[in-house]
């Protein structure tokens, strides 16, 4: 078979770099139908929302009464969490909240620094789970060899598992995420695998991993569909999609309000994380996650699609600085650079390559859309 001619989306910016992406006759993309025929009717950037945000807050602090914390709120330091824990704090001063941030031994000096600042500044209680690095590493490092997209798994599942947990000990019902449809409302599925899935986690640490996993908390599908959200009554609440959200100006009322530094670019606050997306997935498997981020800020009505080309023009990573950061994370991961650079040159693997919950969840979420 010939390879896909390439093709770009006449509205946003996504393209056949994404392999399932699909255009109509006027050359719009699936993403940006989604967003206008789905994911719009669930989000309120207005007064609207606000009203909707107000009833659901004092629901929340309604049923934390008697407890310690009303909900948990995820912190890794980045724009969206730190902007959420901003205004919150302001907008609902008497919301108690829990914040939970993962080490998972990749953090910045930089974020570590943003963390302590939002904490201190806005009176916020935080726990923080470290994970036992010795098990890190070598789930990290399956994890490298797997050949997978999505590199950010370990940490991703780890913040999912230990934030459930935790909420679970403080009996606390409500998760407020950055999470939000203004800057990520698209992300192919082809570029980054469901990181709860601990079906893949299990199976991929199994083939590759060396050491058992004993501290490392892991999540199953049925906490996930079952237990937290039937049993436990667990409800994920995003805020920032019942205000009107824009990034810059929320980057410019952090650095002001609460000291935040920026890093350089979403998610860089985790150095392999800025490894993973602005190397990995670029250079292994074609997949430049700006172009996702960007195209969610011109279906959000934040840039302009011309302004998001220009944006993608710019180099990804310094050269001098990419191998800066080559050599501190092959010499953490336990390998020679060379061996760091012969892994990233063996064949690239998907998610469907490895067991996993994926059929059993696409089944789960047909019924549910058809139940409702």
């Amino acid at each position: 078979m010939s390879e896909r001619a390439y093709q770009i989306c006449t509205n946003c910016i996504m393209d056949t770099s994404d392999p399932e992406i699909t255009f109509d006759e006027n050359g719009v993309c699936n993403h940006c139908r989604r967003f206008e025929n789905e994911l719009k009717q669930r989000w309120f950037p207005n007064d609207e929302g606000k009203k909707k945000l107000d009833n659901i807050i004092a629901k929340i602090k309604e049923d934390g009464k008697g407890k310690d914390y009303d909900c948990v709120i995820g912190l890794s330091g980045g724009v969206d969490s730190s902007y959420l824990a901003y205004m919150l704090r302001t907008q609902y001063p008497d919301l108690k909240m829990l914040a939970i941030h993962i080490d998972g031994g990749w953090n910045s000096e930089l974020a570590v620094h943003n963390i302590e600042n939002i904490v201190k500044i806005l009176d916020i209680d935080l726990y923080t789970g470290v994970i036992n690095w010795e098990e890190m590493k070598d789930l990290q490092l399956a994890y490298f060899k797997s050949q997978l997209a999505n590199q950010d798994v370990p940490q991703d599942h780890a913040f999912f598992a230990t934030l459930y947990d935790v909420a679970d000990k403080h009996n606390i019902k409500y998760f407020l995420t950055g999470g939000n449809l203004a800057t990520e409302s698209i992300l192919p599925t082809a570029w980054g695998y469901n990181a709860s899935d601990g079906t893949q986690l299990r199976a991929v640490h199994k083939q590759f991993g060396k050491i058992k996993l004993k501290d490392y908390k892991t999540f199953s599908f049925f906490k996930k569909f079952i237990y937290y959200p039937f049993i436990k009554k667990f409800k994920i609440i995003r805020p920032l999609d019942f205000w009107p959200y824009n990034k810059d100006e929320a980057k410019q009322t952090i650095m002001e309000k609460i000291n935040w530094r920026d890093y350089g670019g979403k998610h860089h606050e985790s150095r392999f994380t800025k490894f993973f997306q602005a190397h990995w997935l670029p250079t292994k498997f074609g997949y430049d996650k700006r172009r996702a981020h960007l195209a969610s800020l011109i279906v959000s009505g934040q840039i302009s699609r011309e302004e998001a080309l220009k944006e993608m023009e710019k180099p990804l990573y310094d050269p001098k600085e990419l191998e800066e950061d080559i050599e501190f994370l092959s010499k953490k991961m336990g390998l020679s650079v060379e061996e760091f650079k012969e892994i990233m040159k063996m064949p690239n693997k998907t998610f469907r390559d490895y067991p996993s919950d994926y059929k059993l969840e696409q089944f789960l979420r047909n019924f549910m859309k058809k139940f409702k």
